[in-house]
């Protein structure tokens, strides 16, 4: 059966494929991949078929209608427990659904079940591998939703990012994410939160177009019969990343032969020099990240046998930074965001790396987020573009930044990238 959400929809809205048959073969899926890729934390069985065989029988359809989704363990599906990939919120319950999930219910989606988290969306990963290659990390915090749409199983996954939490998973694994720009129209009411300022909410699917469906159903349904065009004569800035971190070989030739593409079909290059800006970004995003971590996760931090070293040194360090050096790196981001998004009305996006390279091999630790950091700090939204490889057959991810309003030009874009990757431009 075909795993795109587009074709799923598509089928499912036709008539051709009732919503119980699209629910038990997304188990099946799983059945057949999670003993290798252990993407899932808990798998709702029982009452997804139930609701899919409710479903069969509905005349009003929404536009996600019988589509199974994964959840990730920082978010609440009523019924089923929220437990942060930590054993202290080991059989948390959850009495209600997050909004995001109540939404996607609205529009006919069937939660399956919640999928791996890193320890409170943090560092110290599940025990989840990467689909594309067993032995390497499918990156982090949004790990198992990633997995779970790259292997196939569900075509829609919630995520959600704070630092590099769903950007580097969707490059590792091959599969599309945006994370929303902060503060809407996507809401985190319902998510396990790390930093109120920077957590976002995030999609991943296995297209962009993908992404641009659950996004419209989420916002905007009436206008999901657009198609989603090409954008023509965009506007890039061009961003090398390698003032933050080295980016692999392989990777610096997957964003110069997109961008060399983009240019053949009439992009224009505009002149970019944030990139003396971005390690300055980057400090200010740790400390307010660590300074409010501290705070979100004040009870937890009295419990530091139960946590991983990465975890507890980061409460610790936020506990050290002062009010003074948290307002000053508000400041620094306050001053950044109205610079970029005065950029961001002049260029269509900001392109370049999702992540330093493919995939590291181990399953110990989830790569670097660092690349994600400084727009993470701005509350931008960030779209993931797969269809690049490195020389061994792993993914290798376009990042592209835009303006929060103009996420369709965003869509476009990234289509366009997609579908040169793939030869299908």
């Amino acid at each position: 059966m075909e795993t795109s959400l587009s074709a799923l929809a598509e089928s499912v809205a036709s008539g051709e494929l009732p919503p119980s048959e699209v629910v038990a073969d997304a188990l099946e899926r799983l059945d057949r991949t999670e003993p290798d890729i252990r993407a899932w934390v808990r798998v709702d069985r029982t009452r997804a078929l139930d609701a899919a065989r409710r479903l069969d029988s509905t005349v009003q359809k929404g536009p996600l209608h019988g589509i199974p989704f994964g959840v990730k363990d920082i978010i609440d599906v009523r019924g089923l427990p929220t437990e942060c990939g930590s054993p202290l919120r080991r059989g948390r319950v959850a009495a209600d659904d997050a909004h995001l999930v109540a939404r996607l219910r609205e529009l006919g989606a069937i939660p399956l079940g919640k999928t791996v988290t890193t320890e409170f969306a943090y560092f110290a990963p599940g025990p989840t591998r990467n689909p594309r290659r067993l032995s390497h990390t499918p990156g982090g915090s949004s790990s198992g939703s990633a997995a779970a749409v790259a292997s196939g199983v569900v075509p829609l996954a919630l995520g959600s990012q704070t630092a590099g939490s769903l950007t580097r998973p969707a490059s590792y694994c091959g599969v599309a994410g945006l994370v929303a720009p902060v503060g809407g129209p996507l809401v985190t009411t319902g998510f396990a939160g790390l930093s109120h300022t920077l957590d976002a909410p995030g999609i991943l699917t296995r297209t962009v177009a993908d992404v641009r469906l659950a996004y419209l159903a989420l916002t905007g349904p009436d206008r999901l019969a657009d198609p989603v065009r090409d954008l023509e004569c965009p506007r890039l800035a061009v961003w090398s990343g390698i003032e933050l971190v080295d980016i692999s070989d392989d990777m610096q030739t997957a964003v110069r032969h997109t961008v060399e593409a983009a240019v053949a079909d009439g992009a224009e290059l505009v002149d970019f020099d944030w990139p003396a800006v971005t390690p300055r970004l980057a400090e200010a995003h740790g400390t307010v990240m660590a300074y409010e971590a501290s705070r979100a996760l004040a009870s937890e931090g009295r419990h530091p046998a139960q946590l991983s070293a990465p975890l507890d040194d980061l409460l610790t360090q936020g506990r050290s930074i002062t009010d003074r050096d948290y307002q000053d790196a508000l400041a620094v981001a306050a001053w950044a965001r109205s610079a970029i998004l005065t950029l961001l009305t002049d260029v269509d996006a900001i392109i370049g790396p999702a992540a330093p390279g493919a995939a590291p091999e181990g399953l110990s630790a989830t790569g670097s987020p660092i690349l994600s950091r400084p727009w993470q700090l701005l509350g931008l939204p960030a779209l993931t573009v797969p269809g690049r490889f490195d020389g061994q057959g792993m993914p290798l991810g376009i990042q592209l930044i835009g303006h929060p309003e103009r996420l369709d030009r965003l869509f476009a874009l990234g289509h366009t990238i997609e579908h040169a990757a793939h030869g299908r431009h």
